[in-house]
């Protein structure tokens, strides 16, 4: 039976999450029942990334079995009822033709997210980055960052209740950046845990605003015990950038 990946970007406010949930309101269900009412049929979804309650994603992807060779041909004409049919923060961007073992999450090599804050009160960006006006000495966040990069082991920045087997993450890029007033963390990685990004960006902040040393930063990421770094910021701020394949 052929297989399509289906490509979507939305703003999470709105949502409960990613994947399919009972009894919420999810970016998956909102999918699943787009295609149910254009092709008249049943869907259930496989989903690339997770993301959490709140958080946005400018890629992410699903993939799906259809009997319709035909839809190759259709795809454009597809692409303009489902995004008809779905809420306005969720869009369908492409639809593709893969082969048939092919597998959304699994076939990823790596997914990339960014942290957005500003320093200046801002109402445009109050739903879609974390107001943050305190001091912050970047060079230390960048050390931070970078320190990351030499770990491979994460237990400390996963939520409790997760069902993964390890805690091995390759981070590729972890970096600070600041342009147009926007301070942002970019971190790439081979997969991520439940909460990781949030963590990371938490748990750095506090070196940022030298609550904690760098050794200190270390010595987290090495506890192996989530109850040490700080997973309070905000979900609003967090974007998924792309998943990667080959």
């Amino acid at each position: 039976m052929p297989r399509y990946f289906i490509e979507v970007t939305y703003k999470g406010t709105a949502y409960a999450g990613f994947q399919f949930q009972k009894n919420a309101n999810t970016i998956q269900s909102e999918v699943e029942k787009a295609l149910e009412i254009y092709f008249r049929q049943p869907f259930s979804l496989t989903g690339s990334s997770r993301t959490d309650a709140g958080v946005h994603a400018l890629q992410n992807f699903f993939h799906f079995d259809l009997p319709e060779p035909e839809l190759n041909s259709e795809i454009q004409r597809t692409l303009y009822h489902l995004n008809a049919i779905l809420p306005r923060d969720i869009v369908v961007k492409n639809i593709y033709h893969v082969q048939d073992d092919a597998h959304c999450r699994f076939d990823a090599v790596s997914r990339e997210y960014e942290y957005v804050l500003y320093k200046d009160k801002n109402p445009f960006l109050q739903d879609r980055a974390y107001y943050f006006p305190y001091q912050l000495d970047f060079d230390e966040l960048n050390r931070a960052a970078e320190l990351l990069r030499s770990h491979k082991e994460f237990t400390s920045f996963s939520k409790r209740n997760t069902q993964v087997n390890n805690f091995i993450c390759n981070i590729e890029k972890s970096e600070w950046v600041f342009e147009k007033g926007l301070l942002t963390y970019h971190v790439r990685a081979n997969r991520f845990l439940r909460g990781m990004v949030k963590g990371l960006v938490g748990t750095m902040l506090r070196v940022g605003t030298r609550k904690i040393s760098l050794e200190q930063f270390n010595a987290i990421i090495l506890s192996k015990d989530c109850s040490n770094a700080d997973f309070s910021v905000p979900s609003h701020a967090l974007f998924l950038v792309e998943v990667l394949y080959k």
